[in-house]
């Protein structure tokens, strides 16, 4: 499945909805995309949303929609 992952990018600073970021990954779960988010990165993490159907549809056809790997 896909998730949409809103983040702030530090854990030091309280989060401010200006500065939100996404990004969108593969996952079996919303505990595994969470899990690979924070083993690969510093981000806070403030919402994790699954994609599908019509929602998942809407998001491929934003420009900027590409699918975060990470090495592992």
């Amino acid at each position: 499945m896909i998730y949409k992952v809103y983040y702030q990018e530090t854990k030091k600073r309280n989060p401010q909805r200006e500065n939100t970021k996404s990004l969108y990954l593969e996952a079996e779960t919303e505990v595994a995309a969470r899990v690979l988010v924070e083993d690969n990165t510093e981000y806070n993490i403030e919402f994790i949303e699954p994609l599908e159907g019509n929602y998942l549809d809407y998001e491929q056809k934003n420009p900027a929609f590409q699918l975060t790997e990470f090495n592992q």
